[in-house]
Formats: structure tokens, sequence, C-alpha cells
């Protein structure tokens, strides 16, 4: 609980841990959160919180920020102490007339299974098998929810997260068998602190049930699903939902809002229970959330909403006219009319921002500029195009701060769309392009997007789309138009528009435009699309058609770096071998036979032609290759946790199976571990025993061909096995970076000898615009042995390309990074 001011370039560090060990050296501690909050107090006009759980929706920040009368946006907090404990919040709404959940409360020392028994009775459930939720009192993001079977399970696994620390409050309640979740975020549009809290459109929560590859694991919207973009979960805004179950919903949020005391923004969750299904208090007609086809119940009030670029604030405001920064500014603004000291600042500061505005359009009409048309093509149909609508997303977002530039997104997928078989034709020809409207762009997954292209052409659900979003923005319309600051909404309703692969090329073509690629794996980094835009004459990122087809080879690669032993230059030594094979003959002569040649105890392997970490696997023995073959055969999305011989997260797998995979020697490394802090106050610190020379790094490369510059390596921290998964690589809150590699680990010498070295293997490829080299390097000779080029890397928020432009001097921030790329873009075709 130690207050930091860090820079605006530390902000995009993955976690805490990525900038723990260096706060003391780089940034502005304070001795106690009292002369944190006095520094806001004399230094902020308004605080804005966005610390999720304890502390920051508990009430503890808000508290913090009273006592120093700092204005703060959002709910104050003896509010917040009420709204954000689920079981007092439970009694508060059964006290205001709305249907709850049936619950218990366990608490810490205080668990007794007789009255956990008779609770069971009570709500009719088997005390054997009868199913529940259980979850902590007080915490957020779904972390330490779990489903139990029956009154043991549901107390032992109550006592675990008591005993993991999550919490010392507990909630079991039943679960809402056959009911669907949703999720709205409410606006309050009032003057100064008279509420008139407006719904936006809701989200259905629909969840996929688990693949036969995972454990016994039942379906609830737990942190995984919620945070990384898989097809576990699918959104659909608005809910598919009867209209009047829309309405109950909206107007019981809204009444919600009122009664306990919220300000300016909320996220509130529940459940719609159609009328098959039972709940044992529902008897009570009188109270709010009955309806004709079912029931309502809301269980969740989070008092800060997710703030991730596709987050469910930014999801919903985009459906009714906000674009991200709209909306946000109407909160703050919102939030600033409530203090009156901030009236007169918060007026000039809306007159300034319109001054500008009018004079940039007024520049533009004077010199008859045009902006710059840029597409931006995210998507595909490998196992990286949730990775890669990640990166579009992202890129797109930070393209759009231009005026210069008109920027659409657009997402190339299978001809016959994402849900027919995965044995069809994927050639280039059976691809279509969908350019994209700002609300469609802000879905977790590529699937979910081509349903809300294909959703867009359905007249029903058109229609009842269009007649909602009328009804939100005749809402919000006339009452945000009262306050000086409001400067209308900014985002248009638009129709998705569908091309086949070369009709958008052309279409490129004759708008002048520059194509921004960020299409991972597949057509998008094997030189097909690179093909197609250099022959019609368009400028794209990234490397050329034979540079991008070489380095998706990683036998190719490797070949065509091996002549640079004498520059510091190594590869590792490969077995390919066709999937089929593998998968036909005995294992165990196969293990035998990869042991032999590649003179390794133990193997990685991976496919021939992808990237992202999927199907990544470290194998130590013959049983690993027998759950790994396994896998492919019965073509599993993914690997459980803890499946082969060392310990592991879950390992995405390729869907469809790839057609031949490399075995390596795996390459041991050193362990690089972040400290915790020690009792006598010292700061966490990296423990490195220097046992072994090699480490893992991934390194950036930017510029013209035959002068590319390598930025600042970054070593990963592995946190959860030996490879490192999809979530430590591209989302956010999890993975370690240390960028640039610590003096205390490479000395400056081995780090400028590992940049020249990874600028000559970048040279010696052809690439050029901008690409991700990964390799091993010997921290005392900076000597590098490669592992593979991706020509399309990742850009996501958390990606370390981001950390590597921070790291440069003067720090590159994210829009300028990809600016730069889209101006080598432009420079290659002069």
């Amino acid at each position: 609980m130690n207050a930091f001011a860090i820079s605006p370039a530390q902000l995009y560090s993955n976690t805490p841990s990525d900038f723990d060990f260096k706060l003391e050296s780089l940034a502005q501690g304070f001795h106690s959160l009292s002369d944190f909050a006095e520094h806001l107090a004399t230094n902020v006009d308004i605080a804005f919180p966005v610390i999720h759980g304890k502390f920051g929706e508990d009430g503890g920040i808000q508290e913090l920020l009273e006592k120093a009368k700092v204005p703060f946006v959002g709910t104050p907090s003896k509010e917040c102490q009420h709204a954000f404990d689920k079981h007092s919040a439970s009694l508060e709404l059964d006290k205001q007339g709305f249907l709850t959940v049936p619950n218990l409360l366990v608490e810490k020392d205080k668990l007794a299974t007789s009255e956990l028994e008779a609770w069971f009775q009570t709500v009719n459930l088997s005390k054997e098998k009868g199913k529940v939720i259980v979850k902590p009192a007080r915490a957020g993001s779904s972390i330490g929810v779990v489903v139990a079977y029956g009154v043991n399970d549901a107390a032992q696994k109550a006592e675990e997260i008591i005993s993991e620390g999550i919490d010392d409050k507990v909630i079991i309640e039943v679960f809402l068998e056959g009911g669907t979740e949703f999720t709205a975020i409410v606006v309050d549009v009032g003057i100064a602190n008279n509420s008139e809290p407006v719904v936006l459109l809701p989200t259905e929560v629909e969840l996929q049930p688990s693949s036969s590859s995972d454990t016994k694991e039942d379906t609830i919207f737990n942190y995984r699903r919620k945070y990384l973009p898989t097809r576990q979960v699918v959104y659909h805004t608005p809910p598919r939902f009867p209209a009047e179950v829309i309405d109950c919903i909206r107007k019981g949020i809204s009444l919600l809002f009122r009664r306990l005391g919220l300000h300016d923004f909320a996220r509130i969750d529940g459940w719609f229970l159609p009328s098959v299904s039972s709940l044992p208090s529902a008897e009570n007609s009188e109270k709010f959330g009955n309806t004709k086809y079912g029931t309502v119940l809301f269980t969740d009030i989070n008092l800060i909403s997710g703030m991730e670029q596709t987050s469910f604030l930014f999801q919903q405001a985009s459906a009714v006219g906000f674009s991200h920064s709209r909306i946000l500014r109407t909160v703050i603004q919102h939030a600033c009319s409530r203090f009156p000291s901030l009236v007169p600042c918060n007026n000039a500061w809306t007159a300034l921002s319109r001054k500008l505005q009018s004079s940039k359009q007024a520049e533009a009409i004077h010199k008859g500029t045009s902006k710059q048309k840029v597409f931006v093509i995210f998507g595909g149909d490998t196992s990286e195009r949730q990775v890669s609508l990640m990166s579009g997303t992202n890129v797109w977002l930070n393209l759009q701060g231009f005026d210069d530039l008109d920027v659409t997104p657009c997402l190339l997928a299978p001809a016959n769309g994402y849900f027919s078989s995965h044995d069809q034709d994927f050639s280039a020809i059976s691809r279509e392009v969908w350019t994209l409207p700002y609300s469609l762009v802000l879905r977790h997954t590529t699937e979910e997007v081509y349903a809300a292209c294909v959703e867009a052409s359905e007249p029903e659900r058109v229609e009842i789309t269009s007649r909602l979003r009328e009804q939100v923005m005749n809402e919000l319309g006339p009452a945000l138009s009262k306050h000086d600051w409001f400067a209308g909404f900014d985002i248009a309703y638009e129709e998705p528009v569908k091309y086949s692969l070369q009709q958008w090329i052309n279409h490129v073509k004759e708008s002048g435009a520059v194509v921004f690629i960020a299409v991972h794996g597949g057509i998008g980094e094997d030189g097909t699309i690179q093909t197609l835009l250099e022959s019609a004459g368009v400028p794209y990122t990234g490397p050329g058609p034979i540079a991008s087809r070489t380095c998706m080879n990683k036998v190719a690669t490797s070949l065509a770096v091996d002549h640079l032993t004498s520059y510091g230059v190594r590869t590792i030594p490969k077995d390919v071998r066709a999937t089929e094979e593998v998968l036909k003959y005995s294992l165990v002569d196969i293990w035998n036979g990869l042991i032999a040649k590649l003179q390794t105890e133990t193997v990685c392997v991976k496919p021939a032609h992808d990237g992202c970490s999927t199907g990544v696997a470290r194998l130590c023995c013959p049983k690993d290759l027998e759950v790994y073959t396994n896998a492919l055969r019965s073509k599993y999305q993914r690997l459980p946790a803890n499946c082969l011989y060392r310990a592991h997260g879950v390992i995405e797998m390729p869907v469809p199976p790839p057609e031949s995979l490399i075995f390596e020697p795996f390459i041991e490394t050193d362990e690089i571990i972040i400290s915790n802090k020690l009792e006598n106050g010292s700061a966490r610190h990296l423990v490195w025993k220097g046992e072994n020379d090699w480490l893992e790094i991934t390194v950036g490369v930017v510029g013209k061909r035959g002068k590319m510059h390598s930025l600042n390596p970054s070593i990963t921290v592995k946190e959860s096995g030996d490879i490192l998964s999809l979530e430590e690589k591209f989302q956010g809150g999890t993975g370690i970076n240390l960028t640039p590699p610590p003096p205390t680990i490479m000395s400056e010498d081995a780090l400028q000898r590992c940049k020249r070295s990874i600028e000559i293997m970048a040279n010696s490829l052809g690439l050029e615009g901008f690409s991700r080299i990964d390799a091993f390097v010997n921290v005392r000779s900076g000597e590098v042995l490669l592992i593979e080029v991706n020509t399309v890397p990742g850009m996501t928020p958390s990606t370390v390309l981001i950390h590597q432009a921070l790291a440069e001097e003067p720090p590159v921030y994210p829009h300028k990074f990809f600016r730069t790329l889209l101006d080598l873009a432009f420079e290659r075709t002069k």
C-alpha cells in the first residue's frame, strides 16, 4: 500500500511487478498515503480512480480523497463500501424490494457445517450434490469464483478462498441453472447532484461449454474467460431477450443507481431466468424483477467498470454514439459539475477544446487538404486470429488520434465464416474482408466481430438494435444538451461492408490508401497479402513477400542466417516431421530418434507455421509426446495446465492441426525471479543466480531495408512454466518484461553486441518496416541463438514492442510508434 507517481512511459507496463523493483529509482515515492493525498490536493483538479477490487471499489481510495478534499470521479466512500460487499449489497437490494439470489454468508473461523446444511435444506438443494456458486464477498473480476457440489465441497472451497487470502468473507449462493448473465453500463447525465441515470444497451454473456480437452470445468464467467479473447464466451449487445425484459433490466439498474447513491457511472451485472427455471425466492410477486417471460435479478455492483479497449463501457457507449474519449470526457465532466470549484475550469476546458476543434476544421478547409486513408486489416483464420484482433484494434485506436488520417478497421475472414468446417479450403481467393463501423470492432473475438457483421444484415435484429439505440440516445441527448460542456455524439451509425479479398484490394487502391497489416500468421505473414498488395501498387507496413515467406518457415529462416556465425548469430538444430507421420508411427521410436538426433534430454515442439506460443510445449518423455499427439488427433483447442511432466500454464493448440511439426532441443535458461518485499522494508529486486549464461529475449527491429535499427531487447520472465503462455505475451495484467535487460544481468558491451547481431540478422533476411526477433542471448558475450522471426509481430497494448519503443531516447509513445511504421510504408513506395 505504497503510493508512487510514475512516468507516463511506465504506465504501459503489463503488471505492477514489471516496475516494482524499479520504483525507488524511477518514480516519486510518498512516505505515506496521507502525503500522497496532500500531493493530489495541491497538484490535480480531479482524480479518476480506476483501481479495481480492494481499496479501489470498497471505498478505500475514496475515503482518502474525501479526507484530503480532492474531487474525484465516481461514488463516495460510504456508498462504495455497501455496494462492493456482495452480502451487504444483497441485503440492501432485498430491502429496496428487488428479487435476490438466495445466499449464505460464511466468515473466517465461523463456518458451521450444520448451518450450511440447514441453508441447503431451506433452498431445496441436495446436501450431497446441490450445485452452488462460492465466491469472495469483496473481490472483483470474477477472482476466486468457483462452482461447488454439496455441503462438504462448498465448505472446502469457502475455506480455500479464505486461506488463500482472497477475502475473509465468502458468499455461497444458489447456482442459477438455465439462467443467462447480463451486464449493463449506467451513466449519470443529471445536473450537479440531481441524479439522472441512463442505462446504455445491456450485453448478454453467452458462455460456451468447455471443450472435451479440458479437465472437468463448469461453464462460469471466470477471470480467464473475462479477460482473454477465446471462443469460450460470446457477447450480444443488445441481449437476445424479449423487449420487456430489456426494459426491466434498464429500469431496475436506473432505480438501483439512485437508491444506492451511486455517482457518475457504474456497471451492474445480473441474471435473466426464463419462466421455465425456478428460483426459491421468486414467490414474492410484489418484488421488482418479475416479468411474464421470467425473472430479472441483479447480483454485482461494479463501482469502477473495466477500462480495457474493448471493455463493456466502450462497447456499450459506442453502440449509442460515444467514442472512447467522448464517453470518458462525459463521465469526467459530469463529475466536475458536482464540484462548484471545478465548474469554471470545466467550462474553460470545453471552450478551449471547441475552439481548437473549429480552428483545425477551418485550417483543413483553408488548405484544401484531404485526409490520408488508412486501412488496418486484422483477423484471419489461424490460431493467432484473436491476438490479431487485439493488435488491429490497438493500432486503429492509436492512429485515430492523427487529424490527417482517415482510419478504417477491416476484418479478414473465411468466405464461409468461422462456423463452417475447419477442413474447408482456406486459399487466398476464398477470403472476404469486412470494413467495420466503430462499434463492431470492439468485440472480444473475430467470431463475434464476424457474427455482428452478419447480424447487421438481418432485418429483425437490425430493427431491434436500432429501436433500442434510438431509445437510449433519446434519453441521453436532451439530458446532456443541458450541459454546456456536451459537444454531441461523435460516432455515427454505419453498416459493415463485405468485399472479396480482391475487391477489397481494388477498393483500397481506388481510395489511394495505405494498408497497415495486423494479420498474424497465415496469409498475413507468409507473403500472400504482401504479394497481392504489391501487384496492385498499394503501400503496406512490414517486410515484403520474399522476407515474409522466408520468416514464416522456421527452417528456411535458420538456413537464411546460417552463414552469420562469425557475426555472433547461431541457429538451433531442428527435426521437421509431418504431423501425419507423428500420429501414425510408434511414439517411443519417434522419441528415441529425436533424443539421439538432437542430442538432448528434453524437446521443444512447435507447429512449423504458427506463432504466439500456439502449440509450443516442452516434452520431457514419451508420455508427454503421447499427450501432445492425442490433443492434435482430437483437435483439442487447448492443453490444460500441468498435464505434461513439467509444470506449465494452459497451452492454446492450433486448430486444425498443423501439417508439420518442428522438434528442437529445449534450451535451458537461467530463472529470473522478482523477489517479494522483505519484512525489513527492503524493496523488491531481481534474483538471478547466473549459473547458465543464456537468457531468452525478444527484440523489435524498425527501419528501411538494409538499415534496420534494433530496439532495446526485453527479457520476459515466465511465471507459469518453461514456455511463455498466451496470457504472458499479450494479455494485460500478466507477464513481466525487463526492458532493457538490467545491467546486473547483462553488461552494456554484451547488450550492444547483441543489438548489432540482431541488426545484421534483420538486414540479411531483408526485413523492412518492422519485425520482432525472438532469440536466446549469451549474457557474457552478446552472442545470439535465433528462435524465430515474426514479420507481423503482436501490437496489443501489452506487447513488448510498446515497452521497447518507450525505452528509446526520447521515449516513442504508441501512437507515434504506429505512425512511424505507417510513414515507413509510404517511404518504401517513393
